[in-house]
């Protein structure tokens, strides 16, 4: 069983309730293989932190931007909340040390998988907000992720659309339109997961995740930017 003593020193935070920690940060897998473990897997806790995780986001660029459209701060939020930003995030945080995963997700490097990892800092902030509520949540993130992620993806226009980026990029150097093509549906109605796959002609170049099409999308085609080393250009 993890000590979460750290990471709460490591935080400057405190759980009441300690099994809403630990949770955060079990991932379905480990229940399979420890079906007497009397705590359940994190995917309720991160469905609650995507929303607060949205909430805290909007409120900060809607308060400290307030010449900005709404499209604009709209793609702001959305790449400082997709996966790639929150796996950077939580790797930043040492979440991985703390990941409850099965013997199989172990071997596969499962500690170092962007989803895994960035869902659970999702659950970790649904925890924090059961436990402590909505300030603490607007601190820890502010913290971690706004103070230290957002001026990077104004600069750097990192906002932009990575599906126009790629397509854009695709037709200049390949002369071909992308293609995008679900592979994988699961979950209940109010959790849906999409794995979505990029193509270039027949060639899958990468896959993407996300809880909608669109977001499944987008997600691959920016995973397909960095595949193709064309992020930035």
């Amino acid at each position: 069983m993890k000590d979460f003593k750290e990471l709460e020193k490591n935080l400057n935070i405190s759980f009441k309730n300690k099994d809403l920690l630990t949770q955060a940060f079990c991932h379905r897998s480990y229940l399979n293989e420890n079906p007497d473990f009397n705590i359940f897997h994190n995917e309720r806790l991160e469905f609650l932190g995507d929303a607060v995780l949205e909430l805290v986001t909007t409120e900060h660029i809607f308060n400290n931007y307030p010449d900005k459209p709404e499209g604009e701060m709209t793609s702001w939020r959305a790449s400082l909340v997709n996966a790639n930003t929150l796996f950077e995030v939580a790797q930043e945080m040492n979440f991985s040390e703390f990941l409850l995963l099965s013997q199989g997700e172990e071997k596969e490097n499962g500690r170092s998988k962007k989803y895994i990892l960035a869902d659970a800092f999702e659950a970790f902030i649904g925890a924090l907000y059961l436990d402590q509520g909505y300030g603490a949540c607007r601190e820890i993130i502010k913290k971690h992720l706004i103070d230290k992620k957002l001026e990077e993806i104004i600069e750097k226009k990192l906002y932009k659309d990575p599906k126009s980026l790629f397509q854009e990029r695709a037709q200049e150097v390949e002369l071909v339109t992308p293609t995008y093509q679900v592979m994988e549906e699961s979950g209940p109605d109010h959790m849906k997961k999409f794995i979505v796959g990029v193509f270039l002609g027949k060639e899958m170049i990468a896959k993407g995740q996300g809880s909608s099409k669109h977001e499944a999308e987008l997600d691959a085609a920016a995973n397909a930017l960095e595949v193709k080393n064309w992020e930035g250009t």
